[in-house]
């Protein structure tokens, strides 16, 4: 599993993709992404990146521990449902959030 480090940004996203990328190449498909505490779009960016890497090759990629802030992100841009996030333990999804607001009687 491709264990991210504490900070996804604009400053390291172009070594993080790289290294990423070489991850993929060498068959991983899972990424953890729960150390992460400093996310920016850029982080969004690599995740559509190496999804879109993993999908030339046949293969899924997953993201697990996906911290809130990055899954506001991916919905702000409209890509939650591209990146199939799974949320950090205790992190609400904003869709899953909104969507059972909506069904309370």
């Amino acid at each position: 599993m491709l264990s991210l480090d504490t900070s996804l940004t604009n400053r390291n996203a172009a070594a993080v993709l790289r290294d990423g990328l070489a991850r993929l190449a060498q068959g991983e498909d899972r990424v953890d992404c729960s150390a992460l505490a400093q996310v920016d779009s850029a982080a969004v960016a690599v995740l559509l990146a190496w999804q879109r890497d993993a999908a030339s090759r046949g293969r899924a990629l997953s993201f697990v521990g996906v911290p809130a802030q990055l899954a506001q992100l991916a919905a702000l841009y409209g890509v939650d449902s591209l990146l199939q996030l799974a949320p950090a333990a205790g992190a609400r999804a904003p869709q899953a959030a909104s969507h059972q607001a909506s069904h309370r009687h």
